[in-house]
């Protein structure tokens, strides 16, 4: 239950980080051509244009991803899927972790049956040794006793 907690507050704080970024974003985006400045060059932020004879150095490679919806809905959908899926990789290694131990006790069990059986044969053979010991004992002492009157 705890686990469930956990990944709940995770998946709010994680949706509500990735609104806050959606809607920081669409705050500091630039404007659309038409209502920018006429004289503004056509280059990215950050970038002079080329001087004539020098050679721009490359840009670094950037990872592409898709960008994030502002959308809370489906917002919400993806940190669902994320949720589920780690809910599920979960439940599988714990039913692993499950699974062995169920194994490795059923050995135990298997070897702790058969070593009582061997212990519960030697017990009878015992036992069988002792009486058939104590029977040839008191049918020596008959023979024994009858012999002397």
């Amino acid at each position: 239950m705890t686990q469930i907690r956990k990944l709940i507050t995770n998946t709010a704080l994680v949706s509500a980080a990735v609104f806050a970024q959606g809607a920081f974003a669409q705050s500091t985006a630039t404007p659309p051509a038409d209502q920018a400045p006429a004289m503004a060059p056509a280059a990215a932020p950050g970038q002079a244009p080329a001087a004539a004879g020098i050679a721009q150095p490359t840009p670094a490679p950037q990872t592409l991803t898709a960008p994030q919806s502002p959308d809370p809905l489906v917002q919400k959908r993806n940190a669902n899927a994320q949720a589920s899926a780690e809910y599920k990789s979960a439940k599988k290694s714990a039913n692993a972790e499950y699974k062995d131990a169920k194994k490795q006790a059923k050995s135990q069990y298997k070897s702790d049956v058969k070593d009582a059986k061997i212990n519960r044969k030697a017990d009878r053979q015992a036992n069988d040794s002792e009486m058939k010991d104590q029977m040839n004992g008191m049918s020596a002492q008959q023979q024994g006793g009858q012999q002397q009157p």
